[in-house]
């Protein structure tokens, strides 16, 4: 039995995560959410860069696969999220701030590909 598509969302973000923080990333808040969109995860790196990051998890190609789920749309909302934690969170951004994408796909014998894009877009 399949798991159902948020439940696997939730399942990778929290794998993801993990992933990242042996990558030297630390979490400062898992799903944050406001009226303008939710953030999967932010960290920061060891140089003190807030990073905003979104998950995606495709189980196929068929339609772009999962960077290619990141358009302009969930790009803007990103974005309006980002400002919203900012502006709720003072002193959050002591220095810089990025947005990355990690897209998690199927490849081969049941294992994920994992593709970490670092500055994936940036902020009109």
């Amino acid at each position: 039995m399949s798991l159902l598509p948020a439940r696997k969302g939730k399942r990778n973000e929290k794998r993801i995560e993990t992933w990242l923080r042996r990558q030297g990333l630390r979490t400062v808040e898992r799903n944050y959410h406001c009226r303008q969109g939710e953030i999967d995860l932010v960290m920061r790196e060891a140089d003190g860069t807030l990073v905003f990051i979104e998950v995606r998890y495709r189980d196929n190609r068929s339609r772009g696969g999962a960077l290619a789920s990141v358009d302009q749309h969930k790009q803007r909302r990103l974005i309006n999220a980002a400002r919203h934690y900012l502006a709720s969170h003072p002193g959050a951004a002591t220095g810089s701030c990025r947005f990355d994408v990690v897209a998690v796909e199927p490849e081969g014998d049941n294992h994920d590909g994992i593709e970490w894009i670092t500055n994936a877009f940036l902020a009109e």
